[in-house]
C-alpha cells in the first residue's frame, strides 16, 4: 500500500510541476512539460494496474503465481511511450522551424513581431 501512495505522489508532483512548466511563455519550457507530463501518464498507469502478485493472468489454463504478469499495463504503457515519443518530436521540430523562422521561441516576442507585421499590413 505504501508503495501505491508513494507512486500516485510521484505522479501528483510530476503533473505539478509539468503542468508548471507548459504554462511558461518559452517554447522549450512547453517542450519539458510535455515530456514531464508524459512519463507521469506512463507512471499512473502502471501505480494503477496495481501488484501483479497473486493475480491471474488472461491466459486460459494458466494460474495465479505462474510467473507470468499481465502483459496489459506494460502494453498500454509502451504504446503511451511511442505515442509521447511522436509528440515531443513534432513540438522539437516545431520548435526548431520557429526558431530558424522568427529568431526566437518566446510568446511575447512573437506577439510583437505578429503585431508589428498587422501595421505594416494596413499601412
Amino acid at each position: 500500500m505504501s508503495v501505491q501512495l508513494d507512486t500516485a505522489l510521484l505522479v501528483g508532483m510530476m503533473t505539478g510541476v509539468a503542468v508548471w512548466l507548459i504554462l511558461h511563455r518559452s517554447f522549450l519550457r512547453i517542450l519539458f512539460g510535455f515530456a514531464l507530463l508524459s512519463n507521469a501518464v506512463n507512471l499512473a498507469i502502471l501505480g494503477v494496474s496495481g501488484d501483479p502478485s497473486g493475480r491471474d493472468v488472461p491466459i486460459v489454463g494458466e494460474t495465479a503465481g505462474s510467473g507470468i504478469v499481465d502483459p496489459l499495463p506494460q502494453a498500454l504503457i509502451l504504446t503511451a511511450i511511442v505515442i509521447g515519443f511522436g509528440v515531443v518530436s513534432y513540438l522539437l521540430f516545431l520548435f526548431y522551424r520557429m526558431f530558424v523562422d522568427h529568431e526566437t521561441v518566446d510568446l511575447d516576442e512573437l506577439h510583437q513581431e505578429g503585431d508589428r507585421a498587422d501595421k505594416e499590413a494596413e499601412q
